[in-house]
């Protein structure tokens, strides 16, 4: 399948799981498509982006080694996805790779998943915390600067105030992360014994 293919094909991708998980199946298959998904994404300005950003999504929680190869890449345009629609998947998927590098400890991703990439991925989700977006990336920021504060140190002393200052005007579904946050942290700091 040619990318122009594939961008024409996205025009049958909505927000059912059904052709969501159609398409990322048929990228699982074909891993050659990824990037051709992922250079979708990037055209940010296409009514396209959002849909190619689910698929990515889809494909990432099925088997998240599958966007290692493109990581430079990837982290490097992020920031310049600013659809609601593609903001949430993307911040997703930054939530799966920090799942898979501090919870699952997945080796192939421990090996690939480089300082600078964390880096990278810490900056963006301080942007999505700190910038006008829907509850789902914030949300999703949290929990991966979370598991990047038990490396980084300065990162939950940063979240935490954050977390803190947007409490009051947040949704129920803010808050309920925040607190759910806010105990992971403390209990963190707990058993680091500072």
């Amino acid at each position: 399948m040619t990318k122009q293919e594939l961008y024409q094909a996205l025009d049958y991708v909505n927000h059912s799981r059904e052709k969501r998980k159609y398409y990322s199946q048929l990228v699982l298959d074909q891993p050659d498509l990824f990037p051709k998904v992922l250079s979708i994404l990037f055209q940010v300005d296409d009514p396209r982006s959002p849909r190619a950003a689910w698929i990515a999504e889809f494909v990432c929680k099925v088997d998240s080694t599958a966007i290692l190869p493109h990581l430079d890449s990837f982290l490097k345009q992020l920031h310049t996805v600013h659809q609601d629609s593609a903001v949430r998947p993307v911040a997703k998927i930054c939530e799966y790779l920090t799942l898979a590098y501090y919870k699952e400890q997945l080796p192939l991703t421990q090996k690939m998943l480089q300082p600078h990439h964390k880096e990278l991925i810490i900056s963006h989700c301080f942007d999505w915390l700190i910038t006008d977006q829907k509850v789902a990336p914030k949300a999703y920021a949290m929990t991966a600067l979370y598991l990047l504060g038990t490396e980084y140190d300065w990162v939950h002393p940063e979240l935490y105030t954050i977390m803190e200052a947007g409490y009051h005007e947040g949704s129920a579904a803010y808050k309920a992360r925040c607190r759910h946050m806010f105990e992971a942290i403390k209990k963190f700091k707990k058993e680091k014994g500072s």
